[in-house]
């Protein structure tokens, strides 16, 4: 079995080099290939990737390339994280909306409009090359932000094969069992809405139900993402909230906070990233594979420090950040692929959260609308589970930001200066004409080179 990594010069490359070197063994996979097409990122952390893969599984074929057709030819799986652009465009998005006053953030906020510009041309073109190359029933597993907007836009443009993994509903059932200290696997959820959009309406320890109790706990509050949501919000809402919901619910808060910190996420990780790539460019990474990784291990510590730091007002309590390779891995994005690799393979049933179409799991949504929802797997087949009783406030917004994902969908696929304004227009982070149309004209100027003209 082969696995490509489109993306594998990526700053966490390493981390999901990890993830698949440890499960390839099991699951089958002999032949691994990290491609980029930046090979000054890829000499560092692809080379990392590769020799992390070595010590962990020596038996394994793990390849890095800035090949596209080498790395996907015959791949059985594909997993794409690409940051089309870089980090510098990430910053100029963020900043456009900024200057007016709206909310950049690059998935949920404005700014994901823009990086959706970048990462669905780059993405297309990936996928069409798959359909040429790859093996007949390859299966795509899209992490590239904003998660969303893009597989809603390759399914539309008929890439039936592709699927959108996130690790933020995984990571949150297990923060909930480490806080219940007990092994991940005992605590299962249903999970509903959109990327970056959804919510836990059940979580379960062994099949008993945690919810509500579970909300009432004030160490969920200390020691989980729920922190960055007050207690009586989630208790309202009778769910487990995903951490990107407090760009909707904290409006305000979040433009204050990133406007008195003088700095936007994308300005940080920028800055972050350089120092990482500067002190790591002069090393040997074969020779000196443990020093990079401590070099590594500062820089990345400080990115997860400050996640979400400068939008909330608050900062991780978690300690030092630590990346131990011979530690046993809880998976991350790559484990959301893995175990449906895990279940294809071993035609073992098993439940995850997929982004996948809809198909009448979502009351009020069409079939074809891309959702994020718990989903059965069996034989290969999977079944998004049917919600059947969605809170009223929750679909709400999720229908509000359906709405702008099928329009940006329809924009990015058409190249309509029209329908670019309606999806930023009805975004409730926008949710201005005026506004949209100055954004829009910012968006598509900016992406000119990568998008082309619009009309």
């Amino acid at each position: 079995m082969k696995l490509t990594v489109i993306g594998g010069g990526g700053v966490r490359a390493i981390q999901l080099a990890r993830s698949l070197a440890q499960a390839a063994p099991k699951l089958g996979i002999r032949r691994i290939v990290f491609m980029d097409s930046d090979p000054e990122k890829l000499a560092i952390f692809g080379r990392m990737s590769r020799e992390a893969a070595r010590r962990l599984a020596p038996e394994l074929d793990f390849q890095i390339t800035t090949d596209a057709e080498q790395a996907v030819r015959d791949a059985d799986y594909i997993i794409t994280t690409i940051r089309a652009g870089g980090d510098e465009m990430r910053v100029r998005d963020e900043r456009a909306a900024l200057d007016l006053g709206l909310l950049g953030q690059e998935t949920t906020g404005a700014a994901g409009f823009s990086f959706a510009m970048r990462s669905v041309p780059a993405l297309a073109a990936y996928c069409a090359l798959a359909k040429r190359l790859a093996k007949p029933d390859v299966k795509v597993f899209n992490f590239t932000n904003p998660a969303g907007v893009v597989s809603q836009t390759l399914r539309d443009m008929g890439y039936d094969f592709t699927f959108g993994i996130c690790d933020t509903p995984g990571s949150l059932l297990a923060s909930v069992a480490r806080l219940k200290g007990v092994s991940p696997d005992r605590v299962t959820g249903s999970c509903y809405g959109l990327n970056h959009l959804s919510f836990f309406d059940s979580v379960k320890l062994d099949g008993r139900e945690l919810l509500p109790g579970l909300l009432a706990e004030e160490r969920l509050y200390a020691q989980t993402d729920m922190g960055f949501f007050q207690r009586d919000l989630a208790q309202h809402m009778g769910c487990l909230l995903n951490e990107y919901l407090y760009y909707f619910f904290y409006r305000e808060q979040a433009v204050a906070h990133i406007l008195a910190a003088q700095q936007t996420r994308g300005e940080l990780i920028a800055g972050l990233n350089r120092g990482m790539i500067a002190e790591l460019s002069g090393m040997d990474v074969e020779r000196d594979f443990d020093a990079c990784l401590k070099i590594y291990e500062k820089w990345y510590g400080r990115r997860e420090g400050a996640y979400m730091a400068n939008e909330t007002g608050k900062r991780r309590d978690r300690g030092a950040w630590r990346f131990d390779l011979w530690a046993e891995d809880d998976g991350g994005y790559a484990g959301v692929a893995l175990k449906y690799i895990r279940a294809r393979v071993t035609g073992e049933r098993l439940s995850m959260t997929l982004c996948v179409p809809n198909d009448g799991a979502i009351p009020g949504l069409a079939d074809s609308d891309v959702v994020e929802v718990t989903c059965d797997l069996e034989n290969g087949a999977f079944t998004p589970r049917r919600v059947e009783k969605p809170g009223e406030l929750q679909m709400e917004l999720i229908r509000r930001v359906k709405l702008y994902e099928r329009y940006a969908s329809e924009a990015l696929r058409t190249k309509s200066v029209s329908k670019a304004v309606d999806c930023l227009m009805v975004h409730p982070l926008v949710n201005s004409w005026s506004l949209a149309k100055r954004l829009a004209e910012t968006y598509i100027e900016a992406n000119r080179a990568f998008s082309g003209g619009w009309h």
